[in-house]
């Protein structure tokens, strides 16, 4: 019998209440090691509290599990000291140079040649020629792997980013998705949180959250093919604006603009087709039938979720 995959992360019913509210209620996740798994839902869904729970930066009010075989309990310090944390806020010293940032780090985890480290660190992410350069004058591109660049140079076995990429252009977003998966590839387990769904494609797999309950998780094929989520798309003279009378009706779970192209929605196949009937004899639009876009699928997701604050 063939031993399954060495896990990274391994947790049961985590709970966690703040002001009498379950941010977290009843996760559970196993994390192959080296792998990318990405965590998707709307503002306020618990992705952070979760995040900083299975890595022992919270402890669970109820459940149990290990991280790096180390209990999130018992054993939290010596789980955090083998983990890089990205916040979603930038929180270096921006009077001070690159140079003196990750300085400042490798002296907080008592690193030896500490010279050393720091000039592979500046090097491995292309920070050398600017490493003089104070980290106010940054663009967010560059704040952006400076902030990667402090979070691995301990060398950590896991690596927690909570929505790393907002704010920055797609080309730096592309450079940062290139060095994490080349991180993973080292063995390193990466849990990213975020809301832009062509990274969430870029992870091997995607955690779905909704108001503190674990909705959906697999792969992108396996979410959209679990839902089973039946979609068209119209275009043409202005279809767009066909959403809002779509939006409600029997059989459309959600009706999507894209710009000029909308995406209609079902998880009932024949009710679907008997919405949008009335909308498919027109000269000036064309419909067709479609697979759903990971958007589609967590749009209706969101849609069949509870606010927790309600």
């Amino acid at each position: 019998m063939n031993a399954g995959p060495e896990l990274a992360i391994d947790v049961s019913g985590l709970v966690k209440t703040f002001a009498g509210r379950r941010v977290v209620d009843g996760f559970s996740l196993k994390i192959p090691k080296g792998r990318i798994f990405g965590f998707l839902g709307p503002n306020g869904s618990g992705k952070t509290t979760t995040l900083r729970m299975l890595c022992g930066l919270l402890t669970p009010d109820e459940g149990s599990g290990t991280c790096l075989g180390l209990d999130l309990r018992g054993e939290a310090p010596l789980i955090k000291r083998q983990t890089g944390y990205m916040t979603q806020k930038f929180s270096l010293y921006e009077d001070l140079t690159i140079r003196e940032n990750l300085d400042f780090v490798a002296r907080l985890y008592e690193m030896d040649n500490l010279t050393s480290r720091v000039d592979t660190a500046l090097k491995d992410l292309g920070l050398w020629a600017r490493r003089n350069q104070l980290t106010g004058t940054l663009s967010g591109g560059w704040k952006q792997r400076l902030a990667l660049s402090a979070c691995i140079i301990h060398e950590p076995r896991l690596l927690l980013l909570d929505e790393p990429t907002a704010g920055v252009d797609p080309k730096a977003r592309r450079e940062f998705w290139d060095e994490i998966h080349t991180l993973a590839g080292e063995g390193i387990t990466v849990l990213v949180s975020t809301h832009y769904m062509d990274e969430a494609e870029r992870c091997h797999e995607i955690v779905y959250i909704a108001y503190g309950k674990l909705l959906a998780s697999g792969t992108a094929e396996e979410i959209i093919k679990d839902t089973e989520l039946y979609t068209w798309r119209a275009y043409g003279r202005e279809a767009d604006k066909l959403a809002g009378r779509l939006r409600g009706q029997d059989g459309v779970a959600s009706a999507v603009a894209f710009g000029a192209k909308l995406h209609v929605s079902g998880t009932d196949e024949a009710a679907l087709e008997k919405a949008i009937a009335p909308y498919r004899n027109g000269p000036d639009i064309t419909w067709e039938r479609t697979s759903p876009t990971l958007e589609d699928v967590f749009i209706h997701l969101t849609t069949g979720s509870k606010d927790n604050f309600e």
